[in-house]
């Protein structure tokens, strides 16, 4: 019988993308046939195996669930936190099914989020190498000069590693603060505020109005809707999903 790493497991019965189903493995909370598992590369028999997160059986979600939320500030990107802050998910009390954010938008950002339980999609999304371009409105004190967007552009070390070209316009700028549009693929953790902090431009406000081949639209704040059938397709084909 075929096996299935448990982390894809996990991401296809629509418990966390394969990113959060790792941490959650690494962090002692899945246990496979009464056994906990911390092994990142684990394969099940997913047909035959018993498969817990937290104690609670996981259970595959026979239908699949995709919506676009406009996030506020002031919300983590997670479907619940120790700390009791609020998250994405408390903005989802109507929504029966189970979904988990596709990438990261942080605690003080705004804007288009996809949120579902596909993990195959979600999954492939997030991956560089499909390249899926985000597209964010950001606001920083200041007037960056040319030169500076330009390094930015072109990449610069984070972390030790070159982070993928960028293309940045300026909508508009003065010396107290500018607007400008930002177009990445990558998707590391804070990335376009520690950009603009290694030129000297603290951002002050940022908004994802793109994801791919969606676009926020007149979604109000702290709404949400299911995508249509075409935008579903549409994302597939980006991804090469059939």
């Amino acid at each position: 019988m075929a096996q299935i790493r448990l982390n894809k497991y996990l991401a296809q019965a629509g418990v966390a993308s394969r990113r959060e189903a790792d941490r959650m493995i690494a962090e002692g909370r899945v246990a496979v046939n009464g056994e906990v598992i911390q092994a990142l590369g684990h394969r099940i028999e997913a047909e035959i195996d018993k498969v817990e997160v937290d104690g609670v059986k996981v259970k595959k979600e026979t239908k699949h669930y995709y919506l676009m939320l406009n996030k506020p500030p002031g919300y983590l990107v997670s479907l619940k936190d120790s700390f009791g802050r609020p998250t994405v998910r408390d903005l989802l009390p109507t929504l029966k099914g189970r979904v988990f954010p596709v990438g990261r938008l942080d605690f003080d950002s705004e804007g288009l989020l996809l949120l579902t339980n596909d993990g195959e999609l979600a999954y492939r999304l997030a991956h560089p190498r499909f390249k899926i371009k985000k597209i964010y409105l950001v606001r920083v004190k200041g007037k960056p000069g040319s030169s500076s967007l330009h390094r930015l552009e072109k990449g610069i070390i984070l972390d030790g590693k070159k982070t993928a070209p960028a293309r940045i316009n300026v909508l508009s700028s003065s010396l107290k603060e500018s607007l400008l549009r930002v177009e990445i693929h990558e998707g590391r953790k804070r990335e376009i505020r520690r950009l603009f902090e290694v030129i000297g431009h603290k951002v002050v406000a940022l908004q994802r109005n793109k994801f791919g081949n969606l676009s926020l639209g007149h979604l109000k704040k702290g709404k949400w809707r299911y995508l249509t059938r075409d935008e579903i397709g549409s994302l597939r084909n980006q991804v090469r999903l059939e």
